[in-house]
């Protein structure tokens, strides 16, 4: 372990296409990990994505407002590797928890929400989660934006004593 924390610990944001959500979040985690300086690596895939399919339009849009830029996006599709990978798993909804138990990630993922709450051994995680915007328009990839946004720093907050003691 370093001043900073751990030498190297790994996020990943998990949604279903890893084309609207997943790529936002990650966007938005690396910005506040930056601004922070903590040394977190971060990644992002979807467990019914293709490889890759860059953001989409509403998406790339919704970011640009914000000063972020999903133009260099591309989709993975979430497989046993990328899951060794991670050290925390955080997805956008619940049927992505199934979908990762089935992979066998279920110790190691939760629902982003549940977890900025601190909720995560399952409370809530029927009606949790972040909306699903593909096929929406701006006003839903705007909302989708704000709650990832909100959502973002409680889970720093939550991870604050691994990186910052």
């Amino acid at each position: 372990m370093s001043d900073n924390g751990p030498e190297s610990f790994r996020l990943l944001l998990v949604c279903s296409g890893n084309t609207c959500r997943s790529p936002l979040a990650q966007a938005l985690f690396e910005r506040e990990l930056a601004a922070l300086g903590w040394r977190v690596d971060v990644r992002s895939g979807g467990v019914r994505a293709a490889a890759g399919e860059p953001a989409s339009r509403g998406s790339l849009q919704a970011a640009r407002r914000h000063g972020l830029d999903l133009s260099g996006h591309e989709s993975r599709p979430v497989d046993d590797e990328l899951i060794r990978w991670a050290d925390l798993i955080l997805v956008m909804s619940p049927g992505q928890l199934l979908s990762l138990a089935e992979l066998g990630a279920a110790g190691k993922a939760a629902l982003i929400d549940a977890f900025a709450r601190g909720e995560e051994g399952g409370e809530g995680v029927a009606t949790g989660g972040v909306p699903d915007p593909f096929g929406g328009d701006e006003r839903d990839y705007e909302h989708t934006f704000r709650m990832l946004e909100d959502l973002v720093p409680e889970v720093l907050r939550r991870l604050q004593p691994i990186f910052a003691p």
